[in-house]
């Protein structure tokens, strides 16, 4: 896998609409200015609106080729050193039929975003490229009153100082924060709630460490993309690191049953070394989610598998990065996870 350059002051990054095309909707214009301005002020980055990428919903519902266009036009622009998605939706796989994947292989850049984004993120897999399942600008960078200190200090260190043996460290606290009023401008002066995680990581099953490159995503939106040309091939999944999350549609426990036993029919968890399981939305079906874990393990022969639960990713606020095809260890007995090499170059 090839790893973008890391970001330096003054870098430029481009916005992209590549699913939802809220950020062009006039509600939530503040938001697009808010996230530029931190990306300017907290990373000394320069911001640029990608064509498309606020001409709102219905018409970026109507054309995905622009979208795609979009997309191909940041990673052939040679001075833009990253791309992050503006935030996510339901039918980025529309995107499919435009993609050169020798324009994605030829030009590495940072890439970031999640949900919905899964899809764009298989698509830089296939192409041989290191993604970053994390910070997309509706929902992070343009988090009111401020961003999340967990978020920021991820994308330093690890885009910014390519450090290694980066250990994603659980954060001591969670919001369940989630409504209208977070994204349209009510409440950009207040800060959410703040709930202390008492509950930490947790292991559900396993023991011991194990190595292995990561690869996962949005485990409902996974059924998108099963049995198109993005979708890895089961040699691909062979020795990883399986990170899963679930989407703001809280799926019910006996849906997410569904979405891995597909896995498990695809042999998958046979050739798997372990998962990471991202913190439930609002922590709703949050043991039940657990239960289902341990349930079709089981079902596939597959108690011996490390699962460590309850991980700062995707849907949950705040949120780190999970990459793309770099090793990393997760050990079970003392409840860590470790990105083994630098994320960039």
């Amino acid at each position: 896998m090839i790893k973008p350059e890391r970001l330096r002051k003054c870098d430029k990054v481009a916005i992209v609409s590549l699913s939802s095309g809220m950020l062009g909707e006039k509600e939530y214009l503040h938001k697009y200015e808010l996230g530029k301005k931190r990306l300017e002020e907290k990373f000394g980055l320069e911001v640029v609106a990608m064509p498309n990428c606020m001409k709102g919903e219905d018409y970026l519902y109507q054309h995905p080729e622009k979208r795609a266009e979009d997309l191909m036009a940041a990673f052939q622009e040679k001075s833009i050193k990253a791309i992050i998605c503006a935030i996510g939706g339901d039918d980025t796989i529309r995107l499919l039929p435009y993609i050169d994947y020798e324009v994605v292989r030829n030009n590495p850049k940072i890439f970031t975003g999640f949900s919905d984004t899964t899809a764009n993120h298989f698509m830089l897999y296939k192409a041989g490229i290191v993604s970053y399942y994390g910070p997309a600008l509706i929902s992070d960078f343009a988090e009111y009153t401020d961003m999340y200190d967990y978020t920021e200090n991820a994308i330093r260190e690890l885009w910014f100082e390519a450090k290694e043996n980066f250990e994603i460290k659980k954060c001591d606290y969670w919001t369940n924060e989630h409504g209208k009023e977070w994204w349209n401008g009510a409440k950009m002066n207040s800060q959410k709630t703040r709930l202390k995680d008492e509950k930490g990581y947790e292991v559900l099953q396993g023991e011991g460490k194990v190595r292995g490159k990561l690869l996962g995503g949005c485990l409902d939106a996974f059924p998108l993309y099963n049995g198109t040309e993005i979708w890895p091939s089961l040699k691909e999944w062979k020795n990883k690191i399986l990170f899963f999350e679930t989407s703001e549609n809280m799926p019910e426990p006996y849906l997410v049953e569904y979405y891995l036993r597909n896995l498990g029919a695809q042999r998958i968890f046979d050739v798997a070394k372990g998962i990471i399981v991202g913190k439930p939305r609002a922590e709703k079906y949050y043991e039940e989610y657990k239960e289902v874990y341990r349930k079709i393990l089981k079902e596939f022969h597959r108690e011996d598998m490390p699962v460590l639960y309850n991980v700062n990713f995707g849907h949950s606020c705040p949120i780190g990065i999970i990459p793309y095809g770099i090793e990393c260890e997760l050990d079970v007995e003392n409840k860590k996870v470790t990105l083994l090499e630098a994320v960039v170059s």
